[in-house]
């Protein structure tokens, strides 16, 4: 953590402010030591990170992640085979309410904790003391383990799409696994290169949201317009449920569907691991959390309609010739290749777009949680280069981590399934750790910040843990029956087997490699130094 005092803090953090601000006689009068934690970029081993990103960059950054509308395009082929349209349009209304309550609780923990460590942070300032710092290392060990799960799934996505391009133009082709292997590993080793200069972080963020909008738009549109006249009825769209999973239960089908729209509102803690990039992180990061989700239901929620109003024949989407069910719609709408392959392209910008997020987000977790020795060469991980201002160390060791998860897929054809369940249990778990912590401290016991909702935000704090162990359960569920090796969902063992290198490295034998002996400054170490006006009451 920190190594020297608040005083010090608010010192160096008033000669950074009267030299590089504009300021004026309103931002004076704001400026105090309560504002410590919000305009200071907070010094440990390796360096500090510039604040650069307005509110409206971590908007679009935490948007340009999450995309709700790409998340449906990726994914379609979990949901639709689950019961049709019908699961799809419906599953979005389900998370969207749930995904909110998350929202809602993440905005209310970053708001009083604004930290680029995010859910670790909180669970190690919010959690009993005799547990804290065990909590706050699992907590980040699981979140930095779905920022990973997250970013291989999307490289695994666009790979699949650049795959289905070709055999959309080469209908006689056969796929293998180790061409779309080499195409994961090209396309996340081209799209590393985009987070590697600090500068062009806050450009490219704003970029995603422009490309993600206006790629949506001339979809639907396009789509729409070829389509008329041959519209399916509103009963096909809204109505009609088709089970095509091999559950004899329409309900676990059905659940197993929301998988789908489940991961196109994931990643929602992504705006939170700026939060020491933004000069006012206690207000800007419950704006970015919540208009992620309202952009993201606005825009998958209509797309959504639109595509399937669109579809001529569901069969020949469940049997996805291209591999790609969203292309082969185009592809039937518009009635030709060219077409559909435009309309992909602009599904392809968006989605290394997203990666591109992907890569900010996961790089922020690996840098925080290295700044408190809770990975592996963590000296390293944690510096920032000062000429490009970014924690570069930490960036090439996660996207190298992302590499080798893309031997998942020569192992499974079911790797994408369990690279998407992966993304969302890993978080989800993440979120828990804080949120019963904050429960059992007593929301009245803690120093909330500017957003804070009363017992609605309790509510939704109690759905924030319900459904996470809901989904932790039924989406380890395999997506189709009867089982088989190549369709099994691995993603318990995935979880089991990280969960025991997590635990091993905690617990390791000799002091100097075992992480419990130097996470957040030792065994020793019962003083929260961040954050020490927060918990009002000691646990």
């Amino acid at each position: 953590m920190s190594d020297y005092s608040l005083n010090e803090k608010a010192a160096e953090v008033s000669t950074d402010f009267f030299n590089n601000s504009k300021t004026d006689d309103a931002n004076l009068k704001e400026f105090s030591a309560n504002d410590v934690q919000e305009t200071i970029s907070i010094t440990h081993q390796g360096g500090s990170l510039k604040r650069t990103f307005s509110t409206y960059s971590v908007i679009c950054i935490g948007f340009g992640l999450t995309n709700s509308w790409l998340g449906i395009s990726a994914s379609l082929i979990t949901g639709i085979q689950s019961g049709g349209p019908l699961m799809i349009i419906y599953g979005i209304l389900i998370v969207v309410v749930i995904s909110y309550c998350i929202g809602i609780t993440l905005s209310e923990l970053s708001s009083a904790i604004p930290s680029a460590g995010g859910q670790y942070v909180w669970s190690r300032v919010l959690a009993p003391k005799k547990y804290s710092s065990f909590l706050a290392y699992l907590c980040g060990s699981l979140a930095w383990a779905g920022s990973l799960f997250t970013s291989a799934s999307m490289a695994l996505s666009i790979a699949q799409e650049l795959m289905a391009f070709w055999v959309l133009a080469h209908p006689d082709h056969v796929v293998h696994k180790w061409q779309l292997f080499v195409i994961y590993q090209l396309i996340n080793a081209f799209l590393v290169i985009f987070n590697c200069y600090g500068k062009w972080l806050p450009y490219l963020g704003n970029g995603v949201l422009y490309v993600s909008i206006v790629s949506y738009i001339t979809i639907t549109i396009t789509v729409l317009v070829c389509s008329r006249g041959n519209y399916q009825d509103a009963s096909f769209v809204f109505t009609k449920f088709d089970n095509n999973t091999g559950w004899s239960s329409a309900g676990i089908a059905f659940i197993v569907g929301l998988i789908n729209p489940n991961w196109s509102f994931s990643c929602l803690d992504s705006a939170c691991h700026l939060a020491e990039e933004t000069t006012k992180p206690r207000t800007d990061i419950p704006k970015a959390i919540l208009s992620t989700v309202t952009i993201g239901f606005v825009t998958a929620f209509t797309y959504s309609i639109a595509m399937f109003f669109c579809i001529r024949n569901l069969q020949d989407i469940f049997d996805n010739s291209t591999g790609l069910p969203i292309l082969d719609i185009y592809y039937q709408a518009l009635g030709n290749k060219a077409g559909a392959l435009t309309l992909g392209a602009l599904v392809f910008a968006t989605a290394c777009g997203c990666t591109i997020s992907c890569h900010t987000w996961q790089t922020r977790l690996c840098w925080s949680f290295a700044r408190d020795n809770g990975l592996p060469f963590s000296k390293y991980l944690a510096i920032v280069d000062p000429k490009l201002g970014v924690p570069l160390n930490a960036h090439l060791f996660s996207s190298f981590l992302v590499g080798l998860l893309g031997l998942l897929y020569l192992a499974s054809d079911a790797a994408f399934n369990s690279m998407v369940v992966g993304c969302i249990t890993f978080l989800l778990l993440s979120y828990l750790v804080p949120t019963i912590s904050l429960l059992y401290r007593g929301r009245d016991n803690i120093k909330h910040g500017p957003f804070w909702l009363g017992k609605f935000g309790m509510f939704c704090n109690y759905v924030t843990i319900a459904w996470s162990i809901f989904a932790c359960i039924f989406f380890s569920f395999p997506s189709f029956m009867p089982v088989t090796a190549n369709t099994m969902n691995y993603v318990s063992a995935v979880i089991a087997v990280y969960l025991i290198w997590a635990l091993a490295y905690w617990f390791f034998p000799i002091k100097s490699w075992s992480c419990r002996e130097y996470f957040a400054g030792g065994l020793h170490n019962n003083e929260e130094v961040e954050f020490p006006d927060v918990c009002l009451t000691d646990l």
